[in-house]
């Protein structure tokens, strides 16, 4: 009897804390914590230093450490190369903050889609669908084979690498290339 009191116990505690079952991911070296926020866990992935500097310079890092919950799309350094010569450097000019924030809120969904929930949506919409960006304007998701991958608005495509990165305040996807709106 004492080890089915005990039992129901774990479990109910389990059904009350929702990030108990979450899984921790690796990213760019670092433990990723579904107990922290965007911010918190984005400073410790090596792969992430572009973007955790675009961040600062757009003055998004409050906006991030808020309760959201956001869905971002988080470009990796090597996406950010890609980019042409010189226009991450150009980007964080406090001049240029406006036109910074601009893509980096193309980044971020409002609320909380995991990657089982972009799949539902594409399936849903007959192979695509679209996301309300916080910037304002739409990202197309798709499915190619078991990728899922985005198409901003020049028709630029971004494959979703590393999916479901849980965070307190939403959920990351580690995305290979910068997404560009219109």
């Amino acid at each position: 009897m004492k080890k089915i009191i005990i039992a129901t116990f774990a479990l109910a505690a389990i059904a009350i804390s929702p990030k108990a079952n979450a899984q921790t991911k690796m990213v760019g070296g670092a433990a990723m914590y579904p107990t922290k926020n965007i911010i918190e866990n984005a400073v410790n992935s090596k792969d992430h230093t572009t973007l955790v500097a675009a961040v600062k310079a757009a003055g998004l890092v409050e906006t991030l450490e808020s309760a959201g919950p956001f869905t971002v799309f988080a470009p990796t350094n090597e996406a950010f190369q890609k980019l042409p010569a010189g226009t991450v450097d150009n980007l964080v000019k406090p001049e240029n903050k406006a036109t910074l924030t601009k893509i980096l809120t193309y980044h971020v969904v409002a609320g909380r889609l995991s990657a089982r929930d972009l799949w539902a949506k594409v399936k849903a919409g007959n192979g695509k669908a679209e996301l309300k960006t916080v910037q304002g304007d739409e990202l197309t998701v798709m499915a190619q084979g078991k990728k899922l991958y985005l198409v901003d608005e020049k028709g630029g495509k971004s494959w979703i690498t590393i999916a479901d990165v849980n965070q307190s305040n939403g959920v990351i996807h580690v995305v290979n290339t910068v997404l560009m709106p219109d």
